[in-house]
């Protein structure tokens, strides 16, 4: 405490030894007798200046005048006024003498001379950075004369400095003192240390020394005679060396010139007020100053003003000078948008003057901002956020992305907007680079599986997309479990046309990743089903895939053929440069999508009409693909999303309705409710629909009779091809043919998984079924009939004894016809 009152009361003696700043090179230019270095903090390695001022003795009349001040800039604080941060006065050794230096440290400022020369502004762009900077600095001496009662005495081109982000400041208090207007007719000096100032800048009155003149004058006469001086020196480009030099008016802009005259006014008393300089220069009235000014005070405006104001500001950026931009503006919107007072509109606003700045710069200045958003609650910064995601996603640290950004990022993929979950999955394009192994499969693979069942056609078609595209950043045992379920299970048989496409697209890309077994059991028995799938594109895309993946077998084989066992093991080749993109394909496929007639296996045709439209959005650069879904989900949950969406996981529609529940739980487990089919033996039920599947099924020309029989051919057990279990039962085309069929069966026949997928019945009426006891094992009906029921009941006696029941309504094959009491049998 005792050290701290030291150094404010007369500084402190310990030397520079616990100087806590490093001394820099000096600038060329300094006000008065003071050096004016570069600077830098010990602790953290901050930019500061650093001022020092020498005597020969700690009398020197210089230091005397240097400790007031230091006292001055200690004591007043104002935003356009130079910021102190520390002061000592040490004895510095000088050869075989000892000077006595005082150090003032403040923040990192310039001399304003040699900034402008930085600078090299001209025309307009001069004109509005100086009209900013007089406006600063005229409300720094204002609030000296009018709030404190306080005189400069010496404002001019040296006092003057410039901060890191180009703002004015006003410093040399040296001679700094109250304005004494009690005692008017004293003939003492007012300003005590008025003799540092030049005789050029000096007002007549302070020349004569005529003290009683001044006290009887505003407080702001002296010193607006000063702000007379600075503008001269602004505009000529050269320092004054003579008061009459301040008569030459013609470098003075034409709407400043007016002000001018009245603030070097030969009588004190009718010398213009600064803080009526600020209200009413017309020179004020800029672009730049607007713009500042609106962005200072933006917690007081309104939405529908700061919304007008920053879709404005881009256009208004590109007119104002780079640097000004970049170190003013910046700054402040960075600031405005991190506390919550900037509007969403002001985000693309940073990111464009961002795009201004080096690389280095905008990880520094830009970067720390937009991680920061990403935590914020407003779901139009999120929006605003992801949209324009790949402007910034490349410049963040992989870290980053992990530990901050993806969290936040998440939380929209459950969003209950259809326009942010999309967004949501399009970003993961930039990010997904960045993210460890372990967010991808523990949290990325998960979310994808559950957009892969969305009711909104579009976003699973672009999950699809992003998986073939993210495929390279996934480990060998999670491509194994995800890739092919997601691409053969799901969106081969999903109900979208242009999902379809992209299932095929994807797993045309990621073919180097799949094992000669998966290409020809799992992958290629999925996509020839395609090639007469009812949607055009779709089968284009199957033909070029099936060639593809054959000519991937026939070099397997050629390598086998040879002995060449280790080389057949990379089965995969590389597609041709032109279908490098995966992205890129499915868009321009879902945009050539326009015709209402191709649509999905189960669609009708007002679902068909939906879809068709939300290909055409999907494929859109604005971003809007998605907001037509947005608004109508009451409308299309019943039109557009397919019912494998809805109740299924992998497209089995009908036949896995049972077991919606159980699939809608693991879903959770991201792909891992959809394993790969030859893992698990499939269920007895299954297991015959199988087996009758592999067996083509003739259809007879005539209606069978009993004296022609064929032979009957044996079925094939189910274990010994389980692999064509993923695509035995294909969904119905045509949802109205399904219909039929169901009102041809019992309700007590609701388990008969053969329901769905069994021959239409023929056209003419045959005759009565015979009880399957007289049925000849030739039947050719025999092999795909239902099987018997698990209970055994007791035969029927032709007493009519018994529970009277329903007649069973005949089934496709031969069944069983039970006969009660009341039929008279």
């Amino acid at each position: 405490m005792f050290k701290f009152l030291k150094e404010v009361v007369a500084g402190s003696g310990s030397g520079l030894k616990d100087f806590p700043y490093t001394i820099g090179e000096p600038y060329a230019s300094a006000w008065g007798s003071w050096t004016h270095h570069r600077g830098t903090s010990k602790d953290d390695g901050s930019p500061v200046s650093i001022f020092s001022l020498s005597g020969s003795n700690p009398q020197d009349r210089h230091l005397v005048a240097g400790r007031n001040g230091v006292k001055r800039l200690r004591t007043v604080r104002h935003p356009n006024i130079l910021s102190f941060l520390h002061s000592t006065e040490a004895e510095v050794p000088d050869g075989p003498a000892v000077k006595h230096t005082i150090y003032i440290v403040t923040e990192p400022v310039t001399p304003l001379s040699e900034k402008l020369k930085e600078l090299n502004l001209g025309g307009i762009q001069r004109d509005e950075y100086f009209a900013w900077g007089l406006h600063q600095i005229s409300k720094a001496v204002s609030f000296l004369n009018n709030d404190c009662k306080l005189v400069h005495g010496n404002v001019c081109l040296t006092s003057v400095v410039v901060t890191q982000t180009l703002d004015w400041k006003l410093h040399a208090f040296d001679v700094l003192s109250e304005f004494d207007a009690n005692n008017e007719a004293s003939n003492s000096p007012m300003l005590q240390f008025e003799w540092l100032v030049g005789t050029q800048y000096k007002p007549m009155e302070l020349t004569k020394s005529d003290w009683v003149s001044i006290r009887k004058s505003p407080p702001w006469a002296i010193d607006s005679w000063g702000l007379g001086c600075l503008i001269y020196e602004l505009f000529s480009g050269a320092k004054l060396t003579r008061t009459e030099d301040l008569r030459n008016t013609a470098s003075i802009p034409k709407s400043l010139l007016p002000d001018y005259q009245r603030l070097l006014s030969s009588a004190p008393s009718r010398r213009m007020n600064p803080s009526k300089l600020i209200d009413n220069s017309e020179f004020f009235q800029n672009k730049l100053v607007e713009t500042i000014q609106f962005m200072e005070v933006l917690n007081l405006k309104d939405s529908v003003e700061k919304d007008s104001f920053f879709r404005k500001l881009p256009s208004i950026a590109e007119q104002l000078p780079r640097e000004i931009v970049l170190k003013k503006l910046l700054p402040v919107l960075a600031s405005a948008l991190e506390f919550g007072s900037a509007a969403a509109p002001a985000l693309v606003v940073l990111l464009k003057m961002g795009s201004w700045l080096p690389a280095d710069q905008f990880s520094a200045k830009v970067l720390p901002t937009i991680v920061k958003l990403f935590a914020s609650n407003d779901r139009a910064i999120r929006v605003s956020l992801l949209q324009h995601i790949d402007q910034f996603g490349e410049s963040l640290a992989a870290q980053t992305v992990d530990e901050q950004v993806f969290p936040h990022v998440a939380t929209g993929f459950s969003d209950t907007s259809a326009f942010l979950r999309e967004l949501t999955l399009k970003s993961m394009l930039v990010l997904a680079p960045k993210l460890s192994q372990r967010t991808i499969s523990g949290s990325l693979l998960k979310y994808l599986s559950k957009l892969q069942v969305d009711e909104e056609p579009a976003i699973r078609t672009n999950t699809t997309i992003l998986l073939g595209n993210i495929a390279n950043y996934m480990n060998d045992g999670t491509r194994k479990r995800v890739l092919i379920n997601a691409f053969t299970v799901r969106a081969l048989r999903d109900t979208f046309p242009p999902a379809r496409a992209a299932g095929i697209m994807a797993l045309s890309v990621t073919s180097s990743y799949y094992e000669m077994t998966e290409i020809a059991t799992r992958i290629l028995p999925n996509i020839v089903v395609l090639t007469f799938d009812p949607d055009s594109d779709v089968r284009t895309k199957a033909f070029q895939a099936t060639d593809q993946f054959l000519q991937i077998a026939k070099q397997h084989h050629e390598k086998l053929t040879t002995g060449d066992s280790s080389a057949a093991e990379a089965t995969g080749i590389q597609l041709k440069p032109g279908n490098a993109g995966l992205l890129g394909w499915a868009m321009s496929s879902l945009t050539q999508k326009g015709k209402g007639s191709d649509h999905g296996p189960v669609s009708s045709a007002n679902a068909s009409n939906s879809q068709v439209s939300a290909s055409s959005s999907v494929s859109s650069d604005n971003q809007s693909s998605t907001v037509a879904y947005a608004p109508s989900t009451s409308s299309s949950l019943d039109q557009t999303a397919p019912a494998s969406a809805r109740s299924s996981v992998d497209g089995w529609g009908e036949i896995e309705n049972d077991n919606t529940q159980e699939e809608n739980g693991n879903d959770k487990e991201g792909w891992d409710d959809v394993d790969p089919f030859d893992e698990k033996p499939p269920p007895s039920l299954l297991s015959n629909i199988q087996a009758a599947q592999k067996r083509p099924v003739v259809q007879p020309k005539q209606p069978v009779s009993n004296s022609t029989r064929l032979n009957q051919p044996k079925a094939p057990k189910p274990e010994d091809d389980p692999l064509w279990g993923p695509i035995a039962a294909p969904a119905p085309k045509n949802a109205s043919k399904s219909a039929d069929i169901r009102s041809s069966m019992s309700h007590n026949d609701d388990d008969d998984l053969w329901g769905s997928i069994a021959a239409p019945p023929p056209k003419s009426a045959g005759k009565p079924l015979k009880p399957a006891a007289a049925a000849n094992s030739d039947d050719l009906w025999g092999a795909i009939a239902a099987p018997p029921p698990s209970t055994k009941a007791r035969p029927l006696a032709s007493s009519g004894r018994g529970r009277g029941t329903k007649p069973a309504q005949p089934k496709l094959g031969a069944q069983r016809i039970g006969r009660t009491s009341s039929t008279g049998m």
